[in-house]
């Protein structure tokens, strides 16, 4: 019996040491909720937590708190660190255990040590270790009681300069319109719905910002800015009663039409561009929307400051963390205000684009798109009317011109003649026998055939064909120089790459496909599927300028000027051969660009009418160019291409307005 009650007493003993090892230590407890912590599982957190903790906060108050602080603060790389000490030692069930926090917020990085108290409980008729939490687990400073405040020191958003240090994107001064509360009366719903017909509002919109928490009678709400030269709506806004204007700060675009399309806009930023953007931006930010703004909107925006305290509950405050204001750098352009205007005041009754350069530093002066929109009107909150005119316009305003590639027609001609003069395929002296105004290579190309404007019959060489833009000589001219050598000449200009460190992303100028002797003799003269953007067509005609070499166009100043893009696309002599017949295009009176003779000038170009139709013997669309620069004083030059130019003079739209340009 003795012997069987020795045997029990064993097993009790050993039932009890196993029941004893199954209850995890406080070091692994804790190594748990340090886990759940890591991972942001402030709800699985909250299990962990002692009976007084959880007596003082509930598990929804628990994580609601958690999740609020680290949403606000930016919280990201959150690392909790817990390495179990050498030495622990527990009182009266209770042990404390070092831990440490890392975490980046909006205002830097907060790094603290603290020490956590574990308690060890009994529940579910089972001992385990507990947490006793408070809120200097969050941060050690933080006190029941407290609060957590950020204050945030906007950046000053970097100017956009002209060449000259002229503005073309700054802060500047605009009308703010808003209405007091405590004048409206008994008029408020009549007042509403007179100030969204005059300022194109929705009375929702006006409601919803009269009706915003801080709100008092008293205040001046703000309802919506306008640009300083809209007089007209400021008047009669301000003739409403209980209606007021003041002057605030903001985003202003001097040259307005004229350099919208290159400058962009800035705008609210949305909760999809707040989201993508990662980081360093609130809901109350403007970021850029298009153009330069957006291009270079790291640049310009700076960085806030951002203030992270606790405040006390004696009043005053205690810093965890702090990021100095960075104000927005200044970002300044080749561009010339002047010329930029100017360009533009010629295009601007027209669909189309224009670049002016400098072709021997290949400073970009002048970019233009038209028609265009009012960057100050977009940037301080277009109505859904303004967005309707814009969207609706047959012109297109909201087309970015000079970034897309467009059939170049006839001004590619020079680069045809360049590359078939270096290949050996065509000299100045060779003619071809043209009898009218069409002509087909053979019985293979049917009813196809490539025609001409001048009827010149009998042998025509290269200077005549470009005086006359003959395109049945250049068709001619690229089936002898042969389809491989025709593209080998056309990629030594720069097709089908991106231009080098242009700041503002251009289509490539593409050749297409070239898949018959029809569509290498239309490639030719600038027809088939050869597309080509208004910069490159510029920087194409600066190798007649510099020796044979083509320059690389530049944007932003402080950037190396006179860089060779292309080394040798044309021999020197080549490229004064082919300068001479251009000032023959402009001086002969039978010269397609005789009307952009300037007395005093010696200005040379290239005149190109693209047509764009589904096939041939369609009238299709015509889209007008000319090239032009002064010779004598090459500083200055234009390529420009104007829309639909049927029936209203074709080209010579162009070559007038380069003309006054360059006058």
């Amino acid at each position: 019996m003795k012997k069987w009650i020795g045997w029990l007493s064993v097993l009790l003993i050993a039932v009890v040491a196993a029941g004893c090892s199954n209850q995890p230590a406080p070091e692994e407890r804790f190594t748990a909720y340090v886990k759940e912590w890591n991972e942001r599982n402030f709800d699985e957190m909250y299990k962990y937590l002692s009976k007084e903790a959880q007596e003082k906060v509930s598990k929804d108050e628990f994580t609601e708190r958690y999740e609020k602080i680290y949403n606000d603060l930016e919280v990201k790389n959150l690392k909790v660190d817990f390495t179990t000490p050498e030495e622990t030692e527990e009182k009266e069930g209770s042990i404390e255990l070092p831990f440490s926090v890392t975490m980046d917020t909006i205002a830097g990085e907060i790094t603290f040590d603290h020490t956590a108290v574990l308690q060890e409980e009994e529940r579910e008729e089972a001992k385990n270790w507990f947490v006793s939490w408070d809120t200097t687990y969050i941060f050690p400073e933080l006190e029941e009681g407290d609060t957590i405040g950020i204050s945030t020191a906007p950046a000053k958003r970097g100017d956009i300069l002209d060449q000259h240090g002229k503005p073309l994107a700054t802060m500047g001064k605009v009308t703010e319109i808003g209405i007091i509360p405590a004048e409206m009366g008994e008029d408020k719903e009549k007042i509403i719905k007179q100030v969204s017909e005059v300022l194109g509002l929705s009375e929702e919109q006006i409601e919803n910002a009269l009706s915003a928490s801080w709100v008092q009678p008293e205040h001046f709400v703000p309802i919506k800015k306008i640009p300083g030269d809209t007089n007209d709506v400021l008047e009669q806004a301000t003739e409403i009663p209980s209606v007021n204007n003041r002057t605030v700060e903001s985003r202003v675009y001097p040259l307005g039409e004229a350099a919208a399309h290159l400058i962009g806009y800035v705008g609210p930023i949305t909760a999809e561009e707040l989201e993508k953007a990662g980081g360093g931006y609130q809901s109350s930010d403007v970021i850029g929307k298009r153009g330069l703004e957006q291009v270079f909107e790291e640049k310009l925006k700076g960085q806030n400051g951002v203030k992270i305290v606790i405040n006390k509950k004696d009043g005053t405050e205690k810093v965890l963390a702090e990021t100095a204001v960075k104000d927005g750098e200044n970002v300044q352009l080749t561009i010339d205000a002047g010329i930029q205007n100017e360009v533009f005041n010629e295009l601007k009754d027209e669909a189309g684009t224009a670049a002016a350069i400098h072709p021997v530093s290949g400073e970009t002066l002048a970019l233009v798109s038209s028609p265009s929109f009012d960057p100050n009107v977009l940037s301080l909150g277009a109505t859904a009317k303004d967005w309707e005119q814009l969207e609706s316009d047959k012109k297109e305003p909201l087309v970015t011109r000079f970034k897309n590639g467009y059939a170049p027609g006839s001004v590619i001609k020079p680069i045809t003649a360049a590359a078939a003069l270096e290949a050996g395929a065509i000299d100045w002296k060779k003619t071809y026998d043209i009898q009218g105004l069409s002509w087909k290579k053979d019985s293979s190309w049917g009813g196809y055939s490539v025609t001409r404007v001048t009827e010149k019959n009998g042998p025509i060489d290269l200077e005549t064909a470009l005086v006359l833009s003959d395109n049945i000589y250049f068709a001619q001219a690229a089936l002898d120089l042969g389809k491989d050598e025709f593209v080998k000449g056309l990629k030594a200009f720069g097709f089908e790459e991106d231009m080098p460190d242009f700041a503002y992303p251009l289509d490539q100028s593409t050749i297409g496909e070239i898949d018959s002797d029809i569509a290498l003799a239309d490639s030719a003269y600038g027809q088939g599927q050869v597309q080509m953007n208004i910069v490159h067509l510029a920087a194409t005609y600066t190798p007649l300028i510099n020796k044979g070499n083509m320059i690389q166009p530049v944007l932003v100043s402080g950037e190396d000027t006179g860089n060779v893009w292309k080394e040798g696309v044309m021999s020197e002599k080549t490229a004064a051969d082919l300068e001479k017949a251009l000032l023959k295009v402009v001086e002969d009176p039978s010269g397609t660009a005789r009307s952009a003779r300037i007395e005093g000038k010696r200005v040379a170009g290239k005149t190109g009418t693209a047509e764009l139709k589904a096939r041939q013997g369609e009238k299709g669309k015509e889209n007008g160019f000319f090239v032009g620069y002064d010779t004598e004083n090459p500083e200055l030059l234009v390529a420009m291409m104007i829309e639909d130019v049927q029936g209203r003079g074709g080209s010579e739209l162009a070559v007038e307005k380069v003309r006054n340009i360059l006058e």
